[in-house]
C-alpha cells in the first residue's frame, strides 16, 4: 500500500493563496495518478485536480480552472497544489488519493487516502 500524507491547509482571507501538499511513500508506479479532493460538510467528495505520477499531464475541475496549479516535486515524491484567488466555496477538508491510471476523476477509483487537511476561506 502507498500512505499519503497532506499538509498546510489554514485558514486563509477570500483571494488569499494556500499550497497544499501531498507526500507519498511506498510503491507507487509511473502510470499513477495523484488526485486532490475536497469534501465539505454533508457533500460528497468532489474532483479538485490529478497529475500523472509520471509526465506532465495535468487535470483540472472546471471549478479551479485557472486558480489552482498542480505539480510534482518527483525527488520528494510530493504533490502540490498551489492554490490562489481562493473563495468561500473552497472551504472544505482537502485529500489526496491515488489511482492506477488518470482515466476518471471520481472519487470511488481513487485509494490510499492520506487523512486530509483543512482549507478555511472566510469571507
Amino acid at each position: 500500500q502507498v500512505q499519503l500524507v497532506e499538509s498546510g491547509g489554514g485558514l486563509v482571507q477570500t483571494g488569499g493563496s494556500l499550497r497544499l501538499s501531498c507526500l507519498a511513500s511506498g510503491r507507487t508506479y509511473d502510470s499513477n495518478c495523484l488526485g486532490w479532493f475536497r469534501q465539505a460538510p454533508g457533500k460528497e467528495r468532489e474532483f479538485v485536480a490529478a497529475i500523472r505520477w509520471s509526465g506532465s499531464t495535468t487535470y483540472y475541475a472546471d471549478s479551479v480552472k485557472g486558480r489552482f496549479t498542480i505539480s510534482r516535486d518527483n525527488a520528494k515524491n510530493t504533490a502540490l497544489l498551489q492554490m490562489d484567488s481562493l473563495k468561500p466555496e473552497d472551504t472544505a477538508v482537502y485529500y489526496c488519493g491515488l489511482a492506477n491510471y488518470c482515466t476518471s476523476f471520481y472519487y470511488t477509483m481513487y485509494r490510499d487516502w492520506g487523512q486530509g487537511t483543512q482549507v478555511t476561506v472566510s469571507s
